[in-house]
């Protein structure tokens, strides 16, 4: 999905001679960290909320704080991840978005992007997850697929991540199905190390674990 398909049209926007006193109040009633700047279709850059709060008359206008815009945005048709990367690395939940001409197309919500990313993920979806920590060099994604659909069953999604502590990378499965024990014993069967797992076998155990207890409680 591309950044062009998740513009918020009814996002607020400034002009350089809005006030402080109109932005503070846009920032709270929106919940914004940040407000674009714009003259006509041009963006000037953002102000964050910091920047506000530190402006010492409410009666200021927005072309008197010019030095504090960030002048950071991504392009219409790049992925929905280019503009994630971007709330994270300048701490903003929204994100400005220009054409390749360089107008103002309109602004992203870090709320529509984390709805976005867990459709992307597959968070939305029922299924298993299994994840392996391993060395980079023993990472093979078609083994991975074999052992997988050797037990019946279709990787949905496949991330990695590298873990600080241990210095492994750490490959998350999510699995079209919850029963799931018999692909983790394949996988430890090939000497995989499963850090972890859900399925229904674990939901199940927990559901005996709880009517067990239960059961003694009511016993006492």
């Amino acid at each position: 999905m591309l950044t062009s398909s998740l513009i918020n049209l009814n996002s607020p926007r400034l002009q350089l001679q809005d006030i402080v006193a109109k932005a503070r109040q846009l920032i709270n009633d929106f919940k914004v960290t940040h407000l674009p700047v714009v003259s006509e279709s041009s963006f000037l850059g953002l102000i964050s909320e910091e920047d506000l709060m530190d402006a010492e008359e409410e009666k200021q206008t927005m072309e008197t704080l010019q030095e504090h815009f960030l002048k950071i945005f991504v392009p219409d048709d790049v992925h929905f991840l280019v503009a994630l990367q971007y709330c994270n690395m300048h701490e903003t939940n929204i994100v400005p978005v220009l054409s390749r001409q360089q107008d103002f197309v309109g602004v992203i919500n870090s709320s529509d992007l984390m709805k976005v990313m867990g459709d992307f993920s597959g968070a939305n979806e029922m299924g298993g997850l299994i994840i392996l920590a391993l060395e980079r060099v023993h990472f093979s994604i078609s083994e991975i697929s074999r052992i997988v659909e050797s037990n019946d069953c279709t990787i949905l999604h496949l991330n990695t991540a590298n873990d600080a502590d241990s210095g492994l990378m750490h490959v998350t499965l999510h699995l079209n199905k919850r029963e799931i024990s018999s692909v983790v014993s394949t996988f430890e069967r090939y000497e995989y190390q499963v850090v972890y797992h859900f399925g229904a076998k674990i939901v199940e155990d927990k559901t005996t674990e709880n009517y067990l207890n239960l059961m003694n409680y009511l016993n006492l």
